[in-house]
């Protein structure tokens, strides 16, 4: 998995939004994924990271839902990933 993904899971918002802050100030750009009952906290870290910690310095570039195939037998589970970009600091357009 690339170093500007985040997968969200079990934790807590604000361990994911603290990783999402660490890497949009090394790369500037970081893709925020979930699947299933973790899609709701990867909006929500979106949105704490956005609003929030850059409030003006970040933008939600774009945001893609699907479905994933998984597991025996197959059930198709729900996705999205959410694309940020902007650096601390920095005012975006």
């Amino acid at each position: 998995m690339p170093k500007d993904v985040i997968l969200v899971g079990k934790k807590p918002v604000m361990s994911y939004a603290m990783a999402a802050l660490m890497q949009l100030s090394n790369s500037g750009t970081i893709t925020i994924k979930a699947r299933g009952r973790a899609i709701s906290r990867a909006v929500d870290v979106a949105e704490v990271v956005s609003k929030r910690f850059l409030s003006g310095n970040a933008v939600v570039k774009s945001v893609s839902i699907g479905t994933e195939t998984v597991g025996d037998p197959p059930k198709n589970v729900s996705i999205i990933e959410i694309k940020i970009s902007g650096k601390p600091g920095k005012k975006q357009e």
